[in-house]
């Protein structure tokens, strides 16, 4: 091949006659690559084929291939962006000033001629002429890339210029530059302001951010709100007042307290700061004390307050180290005088300028105002304008608390000073004031009354309740007129008024007044049960019983159940007290009056009562009679405690044998929790009279619902006592019988438990599936673990099983010493038959002739008019009915 390219084979030796060198890297496959740059001499994919082939190839044997292929593609970027890279890690640890970086200058210089459009060529030329700090050069360069690019491409190039200027040893160069960037992007602004803080030009970032402050569309790209950039700009400009020209500092932070209420004591400070660095001491304490007046929150008081009191500190402490070594002067010791005592001053008065930014949040704070009042013990002008001012400002719609309680330790203060006159006067403005709540009027005219009490004037007193229960003319009565107008109308209806009006009236005035002031209470329809006892007793104590039982009358006839009960009880108890047996027919008509409607859970307080009248003063029948109606009467939960009187009674004056229908209508009466108690009481009394086969059907109807195991695995207590009870009175069957009965009964509890415990998905194929279906299917279960459980049981007689898995004949399931499992019957009592749907009968009759069946007579009595019984002379057995049944159906 090399012979057939003479050409070819001319150039290529010209070419690596200059670099001998390198003429041991390449090879003949050379050849093959200028050969067909040789044909395709503008063609990008060969010549790029031939760099990637030499990219391992020496630098200058590179470098050389690159400019050959330029030489032909000037315009080709990919080409340049290759070669540039390539010539960049070349020089990538040459030291600056080297003459390969201006080499390398030179050639990005010749790249930008071709590809002065492409921004990256630009970026990385500048990248280049950045890391070589030649200022002037990269800022000429940055400027011509701007002129050069597309203004889409624009950010890219700010953002390498801006960190060009930032570097930039030249404060003035990088202002100009961020200026520049501006008329770009106006969002940058934050980051100019931050810049000029960074080289010391605070007045220009002050500037600036007031200007961006005034500009209602700004959006912070940090994330900042208005409020934040506005209380760093009054930061600014307050730590550094005598390097900001050009603002109205103080204008500025008031404009921002108007605007931003809960920054305002951090602004409050920020102004007086701004005074006491210029040295404006006075003007600083102005700025605290307007600050302290008029903030509204107790933690901007607090931080002004803190500032305020270090100032004066840190005065005086100035101050001292001025006059320290040296003795002070007659002026500078009153100075120092004049500082401490500002400072004591301002200390003292701390809990009043708390209490009044209190007052500021909410003037309407009854209790804060009286708080207030406590501060001046002492001073008593301070006290009197405190409660003027309180109650002239605090309106009772808004009021937070009692607002009568202003205008009663006004009135008490003029009290404790002996000044009755002028504490009439206040309570009688009180009595005039449009409360919220008649409640609070109510409690003006008896505090009245009772300061009246304490000076003794005792017919003024009356005098003053008199004028508040004064009933208005039928003509502005009703309930429209009274809810309109104001509480002043609504207050002779108050019940609690009345109520001291009636016990003043008693104590100072006669029956006469008192039992009227009762009587008008109760036409008024405002008694309360109280208020009827205590007009009842009034009367008794004058001897008038009839009048209270009146009394009482009118009392039931005003309120219902349950409320009504507070009269009933005192009324009965009384009125059999005052009668005893002479009315009999009126009190139990009162008794039977009492326990219409009474609600079921008081029901037992008047039958005891009743009962108890009767058993004094009465019929023993008749106490029974009203304890049987108690019993089935009551609440529930009170209905064994009305069981357990009614049997004491029964067996006290009728004898223990009358209590045998009371135990037996006790237990169908009675919840299921209480029979096995009632049960064990009832089987008591039996052995007690002897009737030993008694108790014992007793014990086996209260077994029923009695599991013979608790939750925690103990013996029943009921089982417990029949236990005894067969050890010391029954025999080996009656004892057996026990136990067949307990085993029954606790494998029905083990089976409800399995129920219970049911897999969810078992309950819901049972719930939608064939019902039928699955019963089959749980009884196949069942007989398959029950055949399992019986080819596991050991030679002992025990086979373990977590839960209850079907009966199994000669076994028992419990839990024992061996754990819960299926353990021999030592007993000997037949397991309890398995329920079944169907008899399965043998089809040999024959058969059962052989059976060996217990015969036991039934009498006729039994089968009742069917006719199926013998009568009681005739022995005839289960063996030979079953034969008869047969015999009678074939024919």
């Amino acid at each position: 091949p090399v012979a057939a390219t003479p050409k070819l084979t001319g150039a290529w030796t010209r070419t690596h006659s200059t670099m001998p060198e390198e003429q041991e890297e390449f090879d003949n496959t050379d050849l093959l690559y200028e050969e067909d740059i040789m044909r395709n001499a503008y063609s990008l994919k060969y010549w790029w084929r031939y760099i990637e082939a030499k990219r391992r190839a020496p630098a200058r044997q590179r470098n050389m291939i690159a400019e050959r292929a330029l030489k032909y593609l000037p315009g080709c970027y990919k080409i340049w962006h290759a070669y540039l890279n390539d010539r960049c890690e070349q020089v990538q640890h040459r030291r600056p000033g080297d003459a390969s970086l201006d080499r390398l200058s030179r050639t990005y210089e010749r790249a930008l001629v071709y590809m002065h459009k492409m921004p990256r060529i630009w970026l990385d030329y500048l990248g280049f002429l950045k890391a070589q700090h030649r200022t002037t050069e990269t800022r000429h360069a940055f400027d011509r890339a701007l002129r050069a690019l597309p203004i889409t491409q624009h950010e890219r190039v700010w953002e390498l210029y801006l960190e060009f200027a930032r570097s930039c040893d030249v404060p003035e160069t990088a202002v100009r530059v961020y200026k520049r960037y501006l008329q770009f992007d106006l969002d940058g602004t934050e980051d100019y302001i931050d810049f000029l803080l960074s080289i010391g030009r605070v007045s220009e970032a002050a500037l600036k951010l007031a200007e961006l402050l005034n500009r209602e569309s700004f959006v912070s790209l940090r994330g900042k709100s208005r409020h934040k950039l506005w209380m760093e700009m009054c930061e600014l400009v307050c730590k550094n007042p005598t390097q900001v020209k050009g603002l109205r500092v103080e204008a500025i932070i008031r404009s921002g307290l108007r605007t931003f209420t809960d920054e305002s004591g951090h602004l409050w400070c920020a102004l007086a700061d701004f005074f006491i660095r210029q040295g404006l001491f006075e003007q600083a304490r102005d700025v605290y004390e307007e600050g302290i007046s008029s903030v509204v929150t107790v933690r901007d008081f607090s931080m002004i307050f803190d500032a305020d009191s270090q100032f004066e500190e840190s005065l005086i402490a100035a101050l001292m180290e001025q006059l320290a070594g040296r003795e002070a002067e007659e002026a500078e010791e009153e100075e120092l005088e004049m500082r401490l005592a500002r400072l004591e001053r301002l200390m003292e008065r701390r809990p009043e300028l708390l209490s009044s930014v209190l007052l500021r949040q909410n003037p309407h704070a009854v209790h804060e105002w009286l708080k207030r009042a406590a501060l001046f013990d002492g001073q008593p002008a301070k006290v009197i304008h405190t409660f003027a001012t309180a109650v002239k400002t605090v309106d009772p719609q808004l009021a937070v608390g009692k607002p009568h309680n202003l205008w009663l330790q006004f009135a008490k203060f003029y009290e404790g000073h002996s000044d009755l006159k002028n504490a009439r006067v206040i309570l009688r403005k009180a009595t005039q004031v449009p409360y919220k709540s008649v409640d609070d009027l109510a409690a003006v005219w008896m505090a009245y009354a009772e300061m009246e009490l304490r000076a003794k004037k005792y017919p003024d007193a009356l005098a003053v309740l008199t004028e508040a229960t004064t009933i208005p003319p039928a003509a502005k009565r009703g309930k429209e007129k009274e809810a309109a107008g104001p509480v002043q109308g609504r207050l002779y209806r108050h019940t609690k008024l009345w109520a001291f009006y009636a016990d003043l009236q008693e104590s100072l005035a006669g029956f006469d007044a008192a039992k009227s002031t009762y009587e008008k209470v109760v036409e008024l329809r405002i008694a309360t049960p109280q208020i009827i006892l205590n007009y009842a007793a009034f009367l008794e104590e004058h001897k008038h019983f009839e009048l209270a039982f009146q009394a009482y009358e009118k009392g039931i006839a005003i309120f219902k159940y349950p409320h009504v009960l507070q009269i009933w009880l005192p009324y009965l108890t009384k009125f059999v007290k005052r009668y005893g047996g002479a009315k009999l027919e009126r009190a139990r008509d009162l008794f039977e009056q009492a326990l219409e409607g009474c609600p079921a859970s008081e029901l037992h307080k008047l039958y005891l009562l009743f009962a108890k009248f009767e058993e004094e003063h009465g019929l023993m029948r008749n106490a029974m009679s009203v304890y049987e109606r108690a019993v089935e009467s009551v609440a529930l939960e009170r209905r064994l405690e009305m069981f357990n009187m009614y049997i004491a009674k029964a067996a006290e004056y009728f004898g223990v044998t009358k209590t045998r229908d009371i135990y037996e209508h006790a237990i169908n009466a009675l919840p299921a929790a209480q029979v096995a108690d009632m049960c064990v009481r009832y089987a008591n009394l039996e052995r007690k009279l002897g009737e030993i086969d008694r108790a014992r059907h007793i014990y086996q109807h209260g077994a029923q619902d009695v599991n013979p195991r608790t939750a925690t695995g103990q013996e029943a207590p009921f089982w417990r006592t029949w236990h005894d009870f067969e050890v010391a009175h029954g025999n080996e069957d009656t004892f057996r019988e026990m136990l067949r009965l307990k085993r029954a009964i606790g494998t029905q509890h083990s089976d409800a438990a399995v129920v219970t415990n049911m897999p969810a998905a078992k309950k819901r194929a049972r719930e939608e599936g064939d019902s039928m279906a699955a019963l089959e299917a749980e009884a196949d279960e069942a007989q398959a673990a029950a055949s399992s459980v019986a080819e596991d049981a050991d030679a002992e007689g025990f086979s373990a099983s977590d839960t209850f898995v079907g009966a199994r004949a000669g076994f028992v399931f419990k839990r024992g010493e061996r754990g819960v499992g299926y353990y021999r019957d030592v007993a000997g009592g037949a397991p309890p038959p398995q329920a079944s749907e169907e008899i399965a009968l043998g089809d040999d009759d024959d058969d059962e002739g052989d059976a060996l069946i217990e015969q036991r007579q039934v009498p006729s009595e039994v089968f009742g008019s069917a006719g199926i019984g013998q009568s009681a002379g005739e022995a005839l057995g289960a063996l030979e009915r079953f034969k008869r049944s047969k015999t009678a159906a074939a024919s």
